[in-house]
């Protein structure tokens, strides 16, 4: 008997459903029970988030699709303006209702909201009528660049079109940062944990070739998750990496070396080549052919010579420097900085001025800058540049600046 369970539904239905989205039984349950019965009018809106990767838009999507619910699914920074969005919604509103006998009506023109609710009760036909129609807007924290009317509209769709509808809006902040200034209906919440690491373990354990046991594949998952894990939990990269490392990890087994069973051996075997693949997390500047064929290339252990190498890394252009600058600041004696920087080495005029507390968030998240201290009153964050000298070298030729004139020990 499956986990998660309906009246309404076939137990089939459910079933599949269940083993599409492991570890989610929680959050699709509570779902259905929100939705009710086909001809039930459910809640006019819901908000569901979460961190990215912790399956919003893959359970929403897997169980409408599974239970074959009526309904729209938009990405919103895909339809960037009202306008795309609006009609993105009606057109694909008009493929869930056909006309028999007669050609795909053309594309709907619509510049207003009040023209949407118009177009909107046209289109939802007496078939649809009979069941909810669930209208998905994923990544909907975009909604707020759009015009001031758009997100409140959107929430009170039920009640202005007069039609068994559902929003649902998607998003990885939270409502407050959200909700309209002027005030609005407020939806249903419902918050989409982490996966845990034993969640991480079961999902990336189902993807095992079938030319491997599964044992086999979930002790590889083990070691991946015991190196990857404390510094990435996104479901989408720690996929990616297992299916990138895994060749390395049988290699023993294919040659005759090992078997399945000889853990030690294996795990000796892909450590170093882990090691390196840290240094790949959540950037893509090589292919998964690429990163093969450098590590049968000599290099220096722990060094990742193809991404050092590489002419450029997709950063923005100030993030290159703000890279740059730290990584000076990392490796250079602090009693340098005039020698290097200031055009006269006399004594200077100190200027006060109120320094403004910046994030660069994202390059800690991909590992280039460590954080190796507090926020407090006093101080802000502290950070440390953490990449290797010939990747910096490579960062600097992007934007024309010679770093090694500006490093101590090259002096």
């Amino acid at each position: 008997m499956p986990l998660v369970q309906h009246p309404e539904y076939p137990e089939a239905a459910l079933l599949r459903l269940e083993e599409s989205v492991p570890c989610r039984e929680t959050q699709v349950s509570t779902l259905l029970s929100i939705f009710g019965e086909r001809q039930h009018f459910s809640f006019p809106a819901l908000f569901i988030y979460g961190h990215t990767s912790s399956g919003k838009t893959f359970v929403m999507q897997t169980l409408l699709k599974t239970l074959e619910l009526p309904h729209v699914f938009v990405n919103c920074i895909e339809c960037f303006t009202s306008r795309l969005l609006l009609e993105e919604v009606l057109r694909q509103l008009q493929h869930l209702s056909p006309t028999e006998d007669l050609p795909p009506p053309p594309p709907p023109s619509c510049d207003t909201f009040n023209d949407f609710i118009r177009l909107f009760k046209q289109t939802v036909t007496p078939k649809l009528q009979d069941q909810t129609v669930y209208v998905v807007l994923d990544n909907a924290e975009q909604l707020r660049d759009m015009e001031a009317n758009i997100l409140p509209g959107f929430l009170r769709l039920q009640e202005l079109t007069e039609r068994n509808v559902t929003v649902v809006l998607l998003s990885e902040i939270v409502w407050e940062l959200l909700r309209p200034n002027t005030g609005c209906c407020e939806p249903l919440p419902l918050y989409f944990p982490d996966y845990s690491i034993g969640h991480l373990q079961k999902i990336l354990s189902h993807d095992h070739p079938p030319e491997y046991s599964f044992d086999f594949y979930a002790a590889y998952v083990n070691i991946l998750l015991g190196v990857f894990y404390p510094v990435c939990r996104d479901l989408k990269e720690l996929r990616h990496l297992a299916a990138l490392n895994f060749s390395k990890y049988c290699e023993p087994v294919v040659q005759g070396a090992a078997n399945e069973r000889d853990t030690r051996r294996l795990w000796k075997n892909i450590e170093s080549h882990l090691k390196k693949a840290m240094q790949t997390v959540y950037l893509r500047e090589i292919s998964s052919s690429q990163w093969e064929r450098l590590q049968q290339a000599d290099g220096e252990p722990g060094q990742l010579k193809g991404l050092s190498a590489h002419a450029h890394v997709e950063l923005p252009y100030y993030s290159k420097f703000l890279l740059i600058a730290a990584y000076l600041a990392s490796y250079n004696p602090a009693r340098t900085d005039k020698r290097f920087f200031v055009k006269h080495h006399g004594k200077i005029r100190k200027i006060n001025f109120q320094k403004k507390h910046e994030k660069i968030t994202s390059l800690v998240t991909l590992q280039l800058l460590t954080l190796v201290g507090h926020d407090d009153q006093l101080n802000g964050p502290r950070y440390k540049c953490n990449v290797s000298l010939d990747f910096i070298r490579a960062i600097s030729r992007t934007v024309n600046f010679d770093i090694i004139k500006y490093l101590y020990d090259f002096l």
